[in-house]
């Protein structure tokens, strides 16, 4: 028998993740949507001098650009799948958008932070009801990018116990879809601040508001692009060994019939709920890679795992005559 058919059990695929096409479809309508509002609301902010309108217009211009980059790293995920260049998959192309996401909503929130300023300090006419009805159009226009987007499917999986880990149980599990949905998120927000200071400032006469209005929306933005920040970064820079599953491994170590010292131990997401693991063992009795790679296949978000077994002595101790 050939070498290359007796070693084919100990080969696997390094494609962890199958995207997800769907999301890739509504993130693509989202896009045409979002564009085509972003330069009505535009043109209407500086037609009808509203701030909270104009932010909102150019809040939406960045949101996309951001639609934009998740659809093409979805692409670029899909495409380069099975390119060997990607030593654990092309997954990440998808958290780096969602990652690239954050740092416009960033961008945006300062620009819109800067130009609520400069108009509180300046303030001048708005043009309340054409203002309000373009809001309004937004506003609705952004609920239906977010349904588009929402992804609200769950993921437990049951092996023996019930494991319910962080990002099997959010919502948002895909990172970059999660970025198309808390852009246009946020942008449902910051239509429904424009409209009640458009509101407020037709019925009280209480100009303050469309500015104020700009900055609340402002620190919201910043508050939930750190969020995305936060968990993206973890992933881009493997900042996962807090994740429950690192702390499960030593478990089912425990309950081999060899014992067995876990010497190294590296943890790492290679896929939405999917991690690759290598793992060093110290052993006194004879014992196989294979022995310890059966226990662990009780986690099935293990989806590539190197297993090192290293079988050691204790000396004899010699007692002085």
């Amino acid at each position: 028998m050939p070498i290359s058919a007796s070693v084919d059990a100990w080969r696997h695929t390094h494609v962890f993740d199958e995207g997800n096409p769907l999301a890739e479809r509504n993130t693509r309508g989202a896009l045409v949507l979002t564009s085509v509002m972003m330069a009505a609301e535009i043109a209407g902010g500086w037609t009808f001098n509203s701030m909270a309108l104009l932010a909102d217009g150019w809040h939406m211009s960045s949101h996309a650009l951001a639609l934009g980059l998740s659809v093409l790293a979805y692409g670029a995920a899909r495409r380069f799948a099975r390119d060997k260049r990607f030593a654990f998959g092309t997954w990440k192309i998808e958290v780096l958008g969602g990652y690239t996401s954050a740092i416009c909503l960033v961008g945006v929130a300062g620009l819109m932070l800067y130009q609520s300023i400069e108009r509180l300090v300046a303030p001048t006419p708005i043009h309340y009801d054409q203002a309000i009805a373009i809001a309004g159009v937004g506003l609705l226009v952004n609920l239906v990018c977010a349904w588009l987007l929402k992804d609200g499917h769950t993921h437990h999986h049951d092996h023996g116990h019930r494991h319910e880990h962080e990002d099997h149980a959010h919502p948002h599990h895909d990172l970059n879809l999660r970025a198309a949905y808390v852009h246009v998120l946020s942008d449902a927000a910051t239509s429904m601040l424009a409209m009640l200071a458009l509101f407020g400032g037709k019925r009280w006469g209480a100009n303050w508001l469309d500015p104020v209005m700009g900055m609340v929306g402002a620190a919201l933005i910043i508050i939930w692009a750190y969020g995305l920040l936060h968990d993206t970064g973890r992933v881009l820079l493997d900042a996962e060994m807090d994740a429950p599953v690192v702390a499960e491994i030593p478990e089912v170590i425990g309950t081999s019939p060899v014992k067995a010292e876990i010497t190294d131990l590296h943890v790492w997401r290679v896929g939405k709920g999917k991690y690759a693991c290598i793992l060093s063992l110290a052993v006194q009795e004879e014992a196989t890679p294979d022995d310890f790679r059966k226990l662990l296949g009780i986690h099935t978000e293990l989806v590539h795992v190197t297993v090192e077994v290293n079988q050691h002595r204790e000396r004899q101790k010699i007692m002085p005559l």
